[in-house]
Parts: C-alpha cells; structure tokens; sequence
C-alpha cells in the first residue's frame, strides 16, 4: 500500500481543495511541515532497498496492476479531475485517464526490454579477452513535483516511470490538485505497492523547496520556467539530477498547401483544450498570406462554436481557469496588445451564470506584433495570435523569436517540405498537420529545448534517465595484458605498429608490417608465458 502520510498535523497544516469553478471546498489533505521533508525521503529510501532487488519484470507487474486500477476506478478519478480541476468531463476521460492508462500499460510491456541493458562490443585489439555488459541500476529516490494544469496523467507518468526503474517516490502535487496527488497514490496502493515507497508531500512552494533539498537522487518537476530555475540550480549545488518540464509558446505554421479546414479546426482544438493550459497549447499562428482569410474565417466560426461553462455539463468545451491569477494575468495581456494596436476578434473575460469560477471565452487576435508582451510572454489560458506572413522563412523566423522552445506544428500536404520547416525551428517536438500529439503517447519522448525545459518525460529516454548504467566487465584470471608493468622499448614499438596498421593510408599499414610484425611477435610471446603461469 502507498503510504501518504508525512508529518503530524497541527492548526496550521490543512490545505482544502477548492472547485476552481463553485469555489466550494471538494475535501482537504494534511501538509508536510517543510522540516519533515528530508525524513519522509528516509523513509521511502529504506523501502526502496528491497524494491530494487526485484527483478524488472516483477516490477513491471506492479505497472499491470496500476493501469488496471485506473480502469476500475475511472468514474471517480473522472469526476474528482472534473471536479478539482475544470476540466470538461471529455476531456478528462481522453486527456488524463487514457494516457495514464497507456502510460503504465506501455511500462508493463516495455519496460524490461528498455532497462535490460546490454552487451558492449570491446576492441580486441587492446582487450582480446574482455567481456562486458552494463545494467540500469536504480537512482534511490525521486522527487516529483506535479502541476495544477494536468493533474494526474502527467505526475502519475513522472512517479511510474521512476517506479519502474527501482526508485522509490516522494511526489509533491500541486497545492490546487492535491486530492488528484492522493488518487495516485490510492491507484498504486490498489496495485500492491510496497507500503511506504511512494510517499505524498502536500504543501506550497516551502514543500517543494524541501524536497529539492532532501536527500533525493532526482528531480522531476513540472511547473513555470521561474520556478523551474530555481529547482535547477538547486540540483546543481546538490549534484543531483533534474528534469524540468517548463512552459511553452508552441507556434502552428500554416503553409499554402495545407489542408486550410484541417488546420483551422485543429488549432482551435490546440490552442484552447484545457482552457489553454496545456503544456504545448498553441499561442501563435503563422500563416501564410494565401490562405490566410480562409483559416482566420474557420478559426472564429471553429471558436464560435464552443461553449464556456460547468465542467460538469457534457456540452462544456472550456471549463474555468485553475486560479483567479491566470485569468488575472489573461486579461493583463490582452488589454496590453489590445492598447498597442492588436485587434481581439472574439473572447475575453466570461462569466457564467451560477459559477463563481476564473472563466476566459476563447481569444483570437491578430496584429499582434513583436514589440508586444503577448508575443514573448507564456499567456496561462486560451488565447491564440495569429500572424499573416508571406513566406515558410518568415513563419519559421517568427515562430524561433522566442526564448521558449516546447513544441510546434506544421500544417502541409508536403510531407517533406514539413521536414524541412521541422528541421529548421528550434523546438524540442514538432508535429505536422497535428498538435500535442506526444502529451497522450508514452512511447515519444516530451520535453522542449531553451526556457522549456532539460530533458525529456516520456520515452524509453526518461526510463533510462531515472537509472544509472552500470557497466561490468570479466576477464579471465589467467595471464597478464601486455599493456601491465613493465613497460620497454618492444611494447612502444608494438603499439606505434598496431595504430599504423589501422591506418587508412596503405604506407602506413605496409611501415606497421615490416617494421612492428617482430616487436608485436616477441610482446604477444611474452603474453603467452604468463597464460602458463598459474
């Protein structure tokens, strides 16, 4: 059983969740005292010791177990997400209990194979008797700090990944999710986790401060670029492993040739599912000059068509904003570019009847240009610029002004004028006439390049980047390499012989034949006597 208990209590550690759109309190969890942090990390270490003797493919069974338990439980996770998080009832079933279902079924069936290790191949020319391998051998413990935006797919694939790999767990969700921190939890103890190796640490940013700074192996957060700084640089004083998945400005380039329906329908959809708070969101379109009247047409009837209101309600597209802060910040934006010339065609701030929540209509503007803030700055909701361009190289040059570099999609009937443009924007994922399509696919690895992040959360990658390689090597006990003590003028010479003889010029092989074949002769003699010596 998962153990989320920490420290004991006191008037001051309960924190509520809060329906980001009633405003009405949902249940409340137990904080860790920031000092308390460091021994809950003791504690799973102590459980993780045993945990790393079983054999991959027994652990991989807990992983079997975990995707059965989200199964059996996923009308109550699907409305605790609803519920806790805003996101619409459909969305939460496609976009958080799916991928956490492929994810841990993925693990199971994958895992072994990916952290089998492997043999290395060892030049015999200095080593004619070696044999080698290495193993992935577990870290310890993992730290992963959860975001309030996705809530469970994405921590419950940060803890299995790190469970699979033989690590123990302490995972600090987000203080807005924390009874989806507690669901992951259950999800594992369902599936026979020993008791104590995954470990919930509730609490604000002095929680997740702590864990850096406990006795962890790695860190996985996920979570703002300032934030992530700041964990960066604390694993960097302690010497520890990070992976930060950090914010996005993800840029669509619609190409003259593409498929114009498609593409406006699928950046609507990529702009504004979750409310604009997806990890990858698309903030800004490029599109082409012939073309452009068209897709901005589809876009505002795509966008026209969607409704805002209770998460709860099967017809809601956009539920609320996690916080009032966002929605906050969403209008700061807006009334910034909107003040510098931008024009905003539809959406804003929204208020729906009976719901106190942090509602923002879809935003679609145009005009927006670089000396702007909403063309640099993250915008944390569902707002989309779009930029008329007359060439690819200005759509690719506008989409690689930014200091963030998350993800991308091309939109063309061109596969390999795709590549190309692929080829050329500086991102970590870019995906053609599609967007996101890595979130929900664990076998692809996820992660950005600059402000975005370091490293990569899914993929046999982040199985291997919560291991260390171990390598072993065997020689036979007999004899001694002719490389040992003592060293003379005949082991020179056949060394200079056997890099000439590998040369690619045929005079320096021919030199290495007449000059080293006796010097190599009597050094492989030498070698020879000590086999016969015991």
């Amino acid at each position: 059983m998962a153990d989320a208990s920490t420290a004991a209590p006191d008037a001051a550690t309960v924190l509520e969740a809060h329906s980001p759109a009633t405003g009405e309190v949902l249940g409340s969890v137990t904080t860790t005292r920031p000092r308390d942090v460091a021994e809950v990390v003791r504690g799973a270490a102590a459980v993780q010791r045993l945990w790393a003797q079983l054999r991959i493919r027994d652990r991989a069974r807990y992983m079997e177990r975990a995707a059965q338990a989200v199964i059996d439980e996923t009308a109550e996770i699907a409305e605790l997400l609803c519920r806790e998080q805003g996101r619409p009832r459909a969305e939460v079933e496609l976009m958080e209990i799916l991928p956490a279902v492929e994810t841990l079924q993925w693990l199971a069936e994958a895992g072994p194979k990916i952290l089998a290790g492997e043999k290395a191949h060892v030049s015999r020319v200095l080593r004619p008797l070696t044999r080698a391998r290495w193993s992935y051998e577990p870290l310890g413990v993992v730290g992963v700090i959860g975001p309030a935006t996705e809530p469970f797919a994405t921590p419950l694939g940060d803890v299995a990944v790190a469970l699979m790999a033989g690590n123990g767990v302490v995972l600090k969700p987000s203080p807005h999710a924390c009874l989806a921190g507690e669901r992951i939890a259950r999800v594992f103890a369902r599936a026979g986790l020993p008791e104590g190796l995954l470990r919930i640490a509730h609490g604000h940013a002095d929680v997740g401060g702590a864990l850096v700074d406990a006795p962890v192996a790695q860190i996985r957060f996920t979570g703002s670029l300032l934030a992530g700084r700041d964990v960066n640089e604390a694993c960097a004083r302690g010497l520890k492993r990070s992976v930060l998945e950090l914010g996005g400005k993800d840029a669509a380039i619609v190409c003259a040739d593409a498929n114009v329906d498609r593409a406006a329908h699928g950046a609507v959809w990529g702009a504004f599912a979750n409310a604009g708070q997806s990890g990858g969101s698309i903030e800004r379109v490029f599109v082409l000059r012939e073309v452009a009247d068209r897709f901005l047409r589809g876009v505002l009837d795509a966008t026209a068509a969607l409704r805002v209101g209770d998460p709860r309600d099967h017809a809601t597209q956009i539920g609320p904003l996690v916080g009032g802060e966002r929605a906050a910040r969403v209008r700061e934006l807006l009334e910034d570019a909107v003040g510098s010339g931008a024009t905003l065609h539809t959406g804003g701030s929204a208020a729906v009847e009976g719901l106190s929540g942090a509602f923002v209509a879809p935003a679609v503007l145009t005009g927006v240009t670089p000396q702007m803030r909403m063309w640099r700055e993250e915008v944390p909701g569902p707002v989309l610029s779009i930029t008329v361009v007359d060439s690819e190289e200005e759509a690719i040059a506008g989409a690689n002004d930014c200091d963030l570099g998350l993800g991308a999609s091309v939109w063309t009937a061109d596969k390999y004028k795709g590549q190309r443009i692929a080829r050329q924007l500086r991102v970590g994922m870019v995906w053609m006439n599609d967007h996101l399509v890595a979130r929900s696919a664990p076998q692809i690895p996820w992660g950005g390049v600059q402000g975005s992040g370091i490293g990569r959360a899914r993929g046999a990658i982040a199985l291997r980047t919560c291991a260390e390689p171990k390598v072993v090597t065997w020689d036979p006990p007999r004899g001694r390499p002719f490389f040992w003590f003592p060293y003379d003028e005949q082991v020179a010479r056949a060394a200079r012989a056997i890099a000439e003889a590998r040369s690619r010029r045929e005079p320096d092989r021919d030199r290495a034949l007449r000059q080293g074949a006796l010097p190599a002769g009597r050094v492989a003699l030498r070698v020879a006597r000590t086999l016969r010596n015991r």
